[in-house]
């Protein structure tokens, strides 16, 4: 058999470039080779927005073996296969959305607008995919002696906002933020009656990597929440969830991952029951205390 010639990708490489591509070479392609380039063809948006590992499963095929698929389309490796996917349909539903930087001063609210209701959609669909995976985070929130949170740089701010959330739902947390103590040094105390919710977007934190690591090793339950499974955390995490957070400018945009924790923590409280209900009544009531705050007129808790 003829074997499929070298193809040289790069990556603004869209959609229909990209299908027509492998419809080009998919005769040549070795058996599973060709199941996965098929699996592409027809479901471009499940490989941008699935693991790896739920991708590999749905095709009973290794990660690795959709690494080398993914190289022998020409990307640098699977991370590179789905990020490019991913701003490809991203571009269908916003066409305009990737060109911020040159819009107009009126243009700019609107496309900044357009964008960020595409990161809370994407970042719905990446939540909603797998309902045990939110039960599971639910359970163990309720069942952990306590939950750590971290985060560094804008990782920190949706880190924080699960910390103020398990805090008013009446959950022992605490925010792990460096100080007197590095990360490193700070994980070494948690362990596996604990859990940890790590919130990671670019540029991915050393520190944080070697930190999770520890707390992983000592068999505490870890959460991740990042914008792709190629974030280093990953590899050391019970459960993940991936945000969106394309930004044309300041880096990533925190709007997908803030709405995770609403999402997580609204769930959460849910569940907790009557529990629940009690720490969010105790909350309204912190916050209509005239000895503290001015009075709030219609403030629903």
């Amino acid at each position: 058999m003829k074997k499929p010639r070298k193809i040289n990708t790069h990556i603004d490489m869209n959609l229909t470039e990209l299908a027509s591509m492998i419809r080009e070479q998919i005769d040549f392609f070795p058996t599973k080779t060709r199941r996965v380039a098929e699996y592409i063809l027809g479901n471009s948006s499940e490989i941008a927005f699935d693991s790896i590992s739920e991708t590999a499963e749905k095709l009973s095929v290794s990660r690795a073996q959709l690494v080398r698929v993914a190289r022998m389309l020409g990307f640098l490796g699977y991370a590179d296969l789905k990020n490019t996917l991913k701003r490809e349909l991203l571009t269908q539903v916003l066409p305009a959305s990737v060109d911020v930087q040159s819009a107009n001063e009126e243009q700019i609210p609107n496309e900044l607008s357009r964008l960020e209701q595409a990161n809370i959609e994407e970042t719905c669909r990446n939540l909603m995919r797998n309902q045990d995976s939110l039960d599971q985070f639910c359970e163990q929130a309720k069942k952990s002696d306590c939950i750590y949170c971290m985060g560094w740089g804008i990782s920190a701010m949706p880190a924080e906002w699960f910390y103020t959330r398990f805090s008013e739902l009446g959950l022992k947390s605490v925010l792990m933020r460096r100080g007197s103590l590095s990360l490193i040094e700070q994980s070494r105390g948690i362990g596996k009656k604990d859990m940890l919710v790590v919130c990671e977007l670019p540029s991915y934190v050393r520190e944080v990597t070697e930190a999770v690591q520890n707390i992983f090793t000592n068999k505490a339950f870890v959460t991740t929440i990042t914008d792709t499974p190629a974030a280093p955390v990953c590899s050391y995490s019970s459960q993940q969830f991936y945000v969106s957070d394309h930004s044309p400018l300041f880096g990533s945009s925190l709007i997908g991952s803030m709405f995770a924790v609403h999402v997580l923590t609204s769930m959460l409280a849910n569940s907790m029951g009557s529990d629940g209900k009690r720490a969010l009544k105790a909350q309204k009531a912190n916050l209509t205390d005239e000895r503290i705050y001015f009075p709030s007129f219609g403030l629903r808790y």
